[in-house]
C-alpha cells in the first residue's frame, strides 16, 4: 500500500533548499528516526505501550520525502490500516505526521545533537521556545489559560473517569490543557475539556501534546491532540511544560509521573524561584487518596517540608480543582505583568544544567546516580528524578529494553534509608499494575540496592 499526502499547515510553503535539506535527510540517521515517529504517530490509540512491539509489527513501513512544484509530499509505504478511513487517511493522523516533519526532520536539523551538547543553559531555554514558536505554541495575544496536566498511561477506569471530569470542569472554566499527549490520565482531561468547551461555545479550544522521540512510540498521541509537539528530549520536554503552562495538575501515575513532579519540584525548590507562581494540585478519587498519601511521604522523606509547600492535595473534589486552577492563573497573570514576564512562556523561570542536560540511562550511569540527603534539596530531586527516568526507560523505550534484555536490571543505588522507602513507593506502584498497560505481566527493569 503506497499513499501520498502533501502537507497543509506550516510546512506547506518550503524553498527549494528548505526542501533540498530536507532530502538529504534521507541518507542520515535522522531520517531513521523520523521514520520510526511516523509510525508512532499513525498508531495512535493503539493498545500496547511497547515501542519495539510497534516497530516490529510494522517493518515494512517506511515514508519518502518527494519534492513537487508546490513543495514537497509525503510517500507512505505501508502505514497501519487503522489510520484510515474509506480509503482515506484521517485528517488528525496528517496533521500529526506534518508535525513529524517539522519537529524531526526541519527543526531537528537545526538543533541536532551536536550543537544541543554544546550550548549553554540560556541557549537549551532558546532552543526550547524556538521549537515551540516554530510550532506556533506560544502565542502572544493570549491571556494565561494552559493546565499542564500529568498522570500515568496505565491507570484504572475509576482514575480516568476522575481525570475526564477534571478535565470537564476545567473546560467548563474556559482552560486549555496541555499533557504527555499519550492515553489513560494524559487523554481523559482532553476529552473532558472537548465537552466542557463546547457547552461554552468554545470553538478554539486547545488540547497541546508535548512528546519526545524516545516515547512517541510507546505513548502515541491520543485522538484528541490537535497540537502536537516533538522535543528533542525528556529533559526539553519537561521544561517546555513548565514554561508553558499557568498549572500543574498532577493525576495518579507511575514512575514517568514521577518524575514529571520531582522535575517541577526540584527547579521551584531553587532560591532564585522562591517568587515564582504557579499552582501546583495533585489530585484523583477516593480510592487513589493511599497513591497520593505515599508520593507525599516520599518527597517530605526525600526533599524536607519545604518541598510539601509547593503543592495542594485535593481528593475526589473535581470543581475545587478546576476552581483552583482558575483562580491560580489568574494569578499568575498578575505576577507576569507585574515582572513584565510573558503570558506565553516563562522566562524569569530559573532552570540549572542538571535538569536540561539529557540523562542517558546507562547501567553505569544509573549506578553512579548521586542520591544522598547530603546536598542541596534541589539536586536531589535532579538526582532522584534521573532514577525514575531510567526506569521509565526500561519500561517502554526501546533502546532502554533492548539495554535490560542484554545486560539485565538497573541497580539503583544510594543513602540506605532513603533506598527502602523508594523501593517501598515502586513496589506500590508494581502491585497497583502502575508500571504498564492492564493485563500485562511486568517484570521489574530495575533494583533498589536496600542493603
Amino acid at each position: 500500500m503506497k499513499v501520498t499526502i502533501s502537507p497543509r499547515g506550516s510546512m506547506s510553503l518550503l524553498s527549494q533548499l528548505e526542501i533540498e535539506r530536507l532530502q538529504q535527510s534521507s541518507d542520515k540517521q535522522l531520517y531513521r528516526l523520523f521514520r520510526n515517529c511516523c509510525l508512532a504517530v499513525l498508531n495512535a490509540g493503539s493498545k500496547t505501550d511497547s515501542s519495539e512491539e510497534i516497530f516490529n509489527k510494522y517493518e515494512d513501513f517506511d515514508v519518502n520525502v518527494v519534492k513537487s512544484e508546490r513543495g514537497i509530499q509525503l510517500e507512505l509505504i505501508n502505514p497501519p490500516a487503522e489510520a484510515f478511513v474509506d480509503g482515506k487517511l484521517i485528517i488528525g493522523m496528517q496533521e500529526l505526521v506534518e508535525a513529524v516533519l517539522r519537529d524531526i526532520l526541519f527543526t531537528g536539523e537545526t538543533y541536532n545533537s551536536q550543537t544541543l551538547d554544546s550550548a549553554d543553559t540560556h541557549t537549551l531555554t532558546h532552543v526550547v521556545f524556538d521549537i515551540l514558536r516554530n510550532a506556533q505554541i506560544v502565542q502572544p495575544n493570549l491571556d494565561p489559560n494552559v493546565i499542564v496536566c500529568w498522570g500515568g498511561h496505565s491507570i484504572n477506569e475509576v482514575e480516568y473517569k476522575y481525570t475526564k471530569e477534571v478535565g470537564y470542569q476545567m473546560g467548563l472554566r474556559d482552560l486549555n490543557i496541555c499533557t504527555g499527549c499519550g492515553p489513560g490520565a494524559m487523554k481523559g482531561p482532553m476529552k473532558g475539556a472537548t465537552i466542557g468547551h463546547a457547552k461554552q461555545r468554545n470553538p478554539n479550544g486547545r488540547y497541546l501534546g508535548f512528546t519526545e522521540p524516545g516515547i512517541i512510540a510507546a505513548e502515541p498521541p491520543n485522538p484528541i491532540v490537535n497540537e502536537l509537539v516533538i522535543l528533542p528530549d525528556i529533559e526539553k520536554r519537561l521544561e517546555a511544560f513548565i514554561r508553558c503552562g499557568h498549572g500543574i495538575v498532577v493525576f495518579p501515575g507511575g514512575v514517568g509521573t514521577a518524575e514529571e513532579l520531582l522535575y517541577l519540584l526540584g527547579i521551584l525548590m531553587h532560591p532564585e524561584n522562591e517568587r515564582q507562581v504557579l499552582p501546583v494540585v495533585l489530585t484523583g478519587p477516593a480510592s487513589s487518596a493511599a497513591y497520593f498519601d505515599a508520593i507525599d511521604d516520599f518527597i517530605v522523606a526525600t526533599l524536607g517540608e519545604a518541598a510539601r509547600e509547593l503543592y495542594t492535595i485535593i481528593i475526589d473534589d473535581p470543581i475545587a480543582v478546576a476552581k483552583a486552577m482558575k483562580k491560580g492563573v489568574q494569578e499568575v497573570k498578575e505576577y507576569r505583568r507585574e515582572t513584565g514576564d510573558s503570558y506565553c512562556f516563562n522566562w524569569t523561570l530559573h532552570i540549572e544544567e542538571p535538569f536540561q542536560r539529557p540523562f542517558i540511562p546507562t547501567h553505569e550511569n544509573v549506578r553512579g546516580l548521586s542520591l544522598h540527603r547530603d546536598q542541596e534539596p534541589q539536586l536531589l530531586a535532579s538526582a532522584l528524578r534521573r532514577a525514575f527516568s531510567s526506569i521509565v526507560a526500561g519500561n517502554v523505550k526501546d533502546e532502554g529494553i533492548r539495554a535490560i534484555r542484554k545486560y539485565g536490571p538497573f541497580e539503583i543505588h544510594g543513602e540506605r534509608d532513603m533506598m527502602r522507602k523508594l523501593d517501598v513507593l515502586l513496589r506500590a506502584f508494581v502491585e497497583q499494575g502502575r508500571m504498564k498497560l492492564p493485563g500485562t505481566v511486568y517484570h521489574p527493569c530495575y533494583r533498589v540496592i536496600t542493603d
